[in-house]
């Protein structure tokens, strides 16, 4: 049935500029602009209606009614914004020469201290002459290192206030240098506070222990209530020795590291391993050649790899993209242009094409993003820093048990061996006193479920905590456990206010448990004083660990033989303008932190099969990519025969969500 007819006339042109060309037109219906002088009307704009002022032949006539005022006005008009354009363009192109010639990355643009470079060169305009390298290595750079440390008196007030915590790590660059650095977190976010060239030391427990310990004597031993380090063995070491020293300060294993390490063991299930190894070979059959390559990325728009902040973010990201671009993937293996391509008929490229068009295939990476799904959000949660994590990630870690136990349709033998990888991780990393105290003092969790409370390794951990917090405090350890924390549990006072039930109800990103205890926990000052300080306090070492990018650029030959004191203060401004970005960007949900676009050496094992395979050019550009991906320590980790795990991925034609069935794949 054909739509009526409408008189209703077209939207007139709007005016949306200051242009000096509206001061003699007036938008038309339709689309036209009428001269206020003479009263013509014509297309094209407010330009030409410029050169209709101003007597500018060749598009429209003049206008028998302008003054030489007028016209020498939209002239100088004219003449303004073709000058603007090629200032623009020459303006780019000697940005283009810049980024070029200094080896600059293309993605500095997106740093906020660029734009603001930018925008101070456009305010001065010509004739701004740039400094000598004398200003900028003394004076420039002195006054830029005083501007951070500025920055960071606000952070030292929260670190007085609420505690922080010290998180270290070391990082060796393609010549084996080895530099220790020192970062402190808190509520506002991570700052970098100094590095150390440790090349020609051990790196022993003992050695570790005495350069965090002199960093927490700096600070202020009453400030800092954490160290937050990765898993090695060395660290672990150091842990013993800190407690030795500081009973008070807890030592916690970094959460991000521990996921990664629980992503890696589930990956290593048969069921698991099988179909990331086909999803593998895919990838690397379509970027070995240049044919396949600009096939894939003329079907799917963008390319189907992506690179993540560890090697299983990865993994994870390249099966969500895969199964995001499933139709057009399969478009391009049913297309002419491919049965077309001598590729196809080989049998890397036969086999590509059966598994791009399987429906068990597909329907086995559904589940395994079902499984990976809830791991990647703690993961997540524990990267990001738009809240501290530490009051979530135990919760959040029970929450994706559920989650997988759902996705795998409640059957234990399929579920079982996924939650042993899962605990042991955990133990002795995510399960300690810190964690089930604030586990238990998140009123998120605790008023939804109160049964944790009889938890016997939660309430264990609480106690714990509790004597660690206040050590050698034993009045403080017995009015905290054994009278103010039955008045949260009861909700007396405060806590049974309906401004302080409906506070914590969701857990959305304003939710803030240790902002929550800051307003109704003032009833229990000693409880209060822990659950503020533990629930501001993060999970993970990442923040400290994912920004050797700024050392890779400062830490280079000709840059050693710089004084120390001008290279220490270039890391520490760069690193916390890196850190401040990286924070602004996070809090402004501008960026996914287990993404990073910069980091190819994290989706080698996608990209590159056997070298040889693959064209010469496509070759060298993967090979000449250097290592850099974190090391993950686990020594202790192996799976035992009986829980290697055989999971059935059934094709499944007319259901979108595939299922579980009790047998096995032979």
């Amino acid at each position: 049935m054909e739509n009526p007819a409408t008189d209703t006339p077209p939207p007139p042109l709007k005016r949306n500029s200051n242009d000096v060309g509206w001061e003699y037109g007036q938008p038309r219906v339709p689309d036209k602009v009428r001269c206020r002088l003479c009263g013509k009307e014509f297309s094209g704009g407010v330009y030409r209606m410029k050169e209709h002022i101003g007597h500018l032949k060749g598009n429209v006539s003049a206008c028998p009614m302008s003054s030489k005022e007028d016209q020498e006005k939209c002239k100088n008009a004219i003449m303004e914004a073709k000058e603007k354009n090629i200032h623009d363009a020459i303006s780019t192109l000697k940005l283009l020469w810049l980024l070029r010639h200094s080896n600059i990355s293309f993605n500095a643009i997106d740093n906020e201290s660029f734009r603001l470079f930018c925008e101070a060169l456009g305010q001065f305009g010509p004739g701004w002459i740039p400094p000598t390298q004398y200003q900028l290595r003394e004076p420039l750079l002195n006054e830029e290192k005083q501007r951070t440390k500025e920055k960071l008196k606000a952070f030292e007030e929260e670190w007085d206030r609420e505690g922080c915590s010290v998180m270290t790590d070391s990082w060796t660059d393609m010549k084996r240098r080895s530099i220790m650095n020192l970062c402190v977190n808190s509520r506002g976010g991570t700052c970098f506070l100094s590095s150390k060239d440790a090349s020609k030391d051990s790196h022993t427990g003992e050695y570790i222990f005495n350069y965090i310990d002199k960093c927490i004597e700096d600070l202020g031993a009453e400030k800092v209530v954490q160290v937050v380090t990765d898993n090695a063995t060395n660290n672990v070491a150091a842990a013993k020795l800190l407690k030795e020293k500081r009973p008070r300060v807890f030592w916690t294993g970094c959460a991000s590291h521990t996921m990664d390490l629980m992503l890696e063991g589930i990956s290593k299930l048969p069921g698991f391993a099988k179909v990331i190894e086909q999803a593998k070979a895919v990838t690397i059959f379509v970027y070995a050649h240049h044919t396949t390559l600009s096939m894939m990325r003329t079907y799917t728009k963008m390319d189907i790899v992506r690179p993540g902040a560890t090697r299983f973010a990865a993994c994870f990201l390249t099966l969500q993209s895969l199964y995001e671009k499933k139709g057009q993937l399969k478009s391009m293996f049913n297309s002419d242009q491919w049965h077309d391509c001598k590729h196809s008929k080989s049998v890397k490229g036969k086999t590509a094409s059966d598994t791009v068009m399987s429906y068990a295939f597909w329907s086995s990476v559904m589940v395994i993003l079902k499984v990976f799904t809830p791991m990647v959000k703690v993961l997540r949660l524990a990267d990001g820093e738009r809240i501290p994590s530490l009051g979530f990630v135990y919760g959040e870690l029970l929450e994706a048990k559920k989650s997988i136990k759902e996705a795998t349709d409640h059957l234990e033998k399929n579920y079982q061996p996924i939650f042993r990888i899962i605990d042991e991780k955990m133990k002795g990393r995510l399960d300690s006193p810190l964690h089930m105290a604030a586990y238990l003092l998140n009123p998120y969790y605790f008023y939804k479920d109160p049964t944790i409370q009889y938890d016997i390794e939660v309430s264990e951990g609480f106690i714990k905590c509790v004597e660690t917090f206040y050590h050698g405090e034993f009045e403080k350890q017995d009015l905290l456990v054994n009278h103010e924390i039955s008045l949260y549990k009861n909700k007396s006072g405060h806590f049974g206010r309906l401004l302080a039930l409906k506070g914590c109800e969701k857990k959305d990103e304003k939710f803030d448990p240790g902002n929550w205890w800051a307003t109704y926990g003032c009833a229990v000052p000693t409880l209060q004083k822990l659950a503020t300080r533990i629930l501001a306090l993060t999970s993970s070492s990442s923040g400290c660990e994912r920004n050797w990018s700024s050392f890779e650029g400062i830490h280079t030959k000709k840059r050693n033989r710089l004084d120390v004191n001008r290279l220490n203060s270039l890391v520490y401004v760069q690193f916390n303008a890196r850190l401040f970005d990286k924070q602004k960007k996070i809090r402004e949900g501008n960026v996914d932190v287990i993404l990073d676009d910069g980091n190819e050496d994290t989706v080698g094992d996608w990209l590159v099969g056997r070298v040889e395979e693959l064209d010469n050019d496509v070759s060298f550009v993967l090979t000449t990519q250097a290592p850099r991906i974190r090391e993950l320590y686990d020594d202790d980790f192996e799976s035992e025969e009986e829980d290697m795990m055989e999971m059935e991925f059934e094709p499944d034609v007319y259901q979108e969500d595939p299922v579980f069935r009790d047998s096995q794949i032979a």
